[in-house]
């Protein structure tokens, strides 16, 4: 059995590294990159991990590969700590395996493991935490309370959703016979620990006046699909695929059943109260469901009822795990996924839209991965196609950070200056000393800030891209009304 962790890590990392790097980058990979490349203790749409991580996996040279390898190495660890989770609370050979099995194929571990996300590191890190914290209960050395303070500073520096399962975490023991584990000084270590490496991103969000905040106001405002308490507790099921979610539900009961193991059901029960509470995204609270796989494969082993089924449950988990995969891994061609799509959603009406206006035939998150090079390649015709006085003086400026980041990442092989946008850290970035006299516009179409125009010069069009990014036109705009410098702030936007 002590094995099975490390052979089942192996076979999730080796799987990602095949499947990962298909259809291209994702545009928040893109921009991950480009602000890795500007480092800083913050940004405005997050803290600076994932965009470091991102912009190293890049040193020598433009890779999907290796960029994908992240996830990929995140995923395999997910799987290895959700396996020495279940043996840490009482799990055989049979709760590792089935743990493993529901780490490496639940949907929404497995696309958290697909690409480059701020989620990426807690698939990781929140397990870990988790681990540390049962062991702790289990009569470990409460020493171990710096080390998942250290493990969740480093997920805050990742993503803030974290600061919610932290929360939900000390509700879950201080609600149990577990609240005696911090009584002790080493949870004031471990909690200045979290402190210290987390401070940084909150001193740069307070310097620049809490930006994170705005976007999310501004996101809620706009773009998050808000449910009910009850639709999101709907979503929750679905996102982790409906059949295999019986699992984790019996692991969540078991958990409320068994007094050692409750502080994991109520740290379930405030997590999602709290990201209902806070119109979070559906997936925000994903990271957490290894804590509910392991009790699930516990608490199937542990009911005499279901041994004799033992093989019939692994063999079921992976058959309908392997059904969808296509919708998650990057493989299938284009049309089979879009005709594969059409037909589910007529048979179900169901749909798991984080975002209004999501009108994609392949779903948003594979719509973003294409595009992007055909995008740059366009933009280079319309800049190199300038006469040279005008191309000396012309900014490139995009309407969001996918397409600034797009002409940021593939925009060096054309020898395109770095591109501008009034969007989330772009903006902050400022026009970067050019005035406005001559502006090549990616998808848009000038305005009457400018005195002249030559409008939709090119288009783009990209059948599998997002609607808004197929079509696009690329506009030349000539004699801003007004200093860029001075017009900059007209453009902000945070979303």
């Amino acid at each position: 059995m002590k094995r099975i962790p490390l052979i089942a890590a192996l076979l999730t990392l080796a799987m990602h590294l095949v499947a990962n790097p298909h259809y291209g980058f994702f545009r928040d990979e893109l921009y991950f990159i480009v602000c890795g490349f500007r480092p800083d203790w913050g940004y405005v749409d997050q803290p600076p991990v994932v965009p470091l991580l991102s912009a190293g996996s890049q040193l020598f040279g433009t890779s999907l590969f290796l960029l994908r390898a992240l996830p990929a190495l995140f995923a395999a660890g997910c799987v290895y700590v959700t396996c020495l989770l279940a043996i840490e609370l009482g799990g055989g050979t049979f709760a590792v395996v089935l743990s493993a099995l529901l780490a490496a194929l639940m949907p929404i571990l497995n696309a958290f493991g697909t690409k480059v996300s701020t989620d990426m590191p807690g698939l990781f890190l929140w397990p870990l935490i988790a681990l540390l914290i049962a062991r702790i209960a289990n009569g470990a050395n409460p020493r171990l309370w710096i080390w998942a303070g250290v493990a969740f500073g480093v997920c805050a520096e990742a993503k803030y959703t974290v600061f919610f399962y932290g929360a939900a975490l000390l509700a879950g023991l201080l609600l149990t016979p577990a609240r005696r584990i911090v009584k002790t000084p080493w949870f004031a270590a471990g909690v200045a620990a979290a402190v210290a490496i987390a401070l940084p991103s909150f001193v740069w969000q307070s310097a620049h006046g809490w930006p994170f905040l705005e976007m999310i106001h501004n996101q809620q405002q706009t773009e998050v699909v808000i449910h009910s308490p009850l639709g999101y507790v709907v979503q929750q099921i679905l996102i982790t695929n409906p059949i295999l979610a019986a699992i984790w539900i019996f692991g969540l009961v078991y958990a409320f059943v068994r007094p050692e193991l409750r502080w994991i059901g109520w740290t379930y029960v405030v997590l999602i109260a709290c990201m209902i509470a806070g119109h979070a995204r559906n997936y925000y609270p994903g990271d957490v469901y290894p804590l509910l796989i392991a009790c699930g494969a516990l608490a199937i082993e542990r009911t005499a009822a279901l041994t004799r089924f033992r093989t019939a449950i692994v063999t079921a988990v992976a058959v309908i795990s392997m059904l969808t995969l296509p919708f998650v891994f990057p493989v299938m061609a284009e049309a089979q996924l879009a005709a594969a799509i059409e037909t589910g959603q007529r048979l179900v009406s169901l749909h798991l839209n984080t975002t209004r206006n999501d009108e994609s035939p392949i779903t948003q998150i594979f719509a973003d991965m294409h595009g992007w090079p055909q995008l740059t390649a366009t933009v280079a015709r319309v800049y190199d196609a300038l006469p040279p006085d005008q191309r000396a003086r012309a900014a490139i400026l995009a309407r969001n950070f996918g397409e600034a980041g797009a002409i940021d990442v593939y925009g060096k092989a054309y020898g395109l200056p770095p591109a501008l946008s009034g969007q989330n850290n772009y903006w902050i970035w400022g026009p970067r000393g050019y005035d406005g006299s001559v502006v090549v516009e990616v998808n848009g179409r000038c305005g009457p800030d400018f005195r002249s125009q030559r409008v939709a010069v090119a288009r783009l069009h990209d059948r599998w891209a997002m609607p808004a990014e197929s079509r696009v036109p690329i506009s030349v705009c000539y004699g801003l009304k007004e200093p860029l410098a001075r017009y900059w702030p007209k453009l902000k936007t945070f979303i």
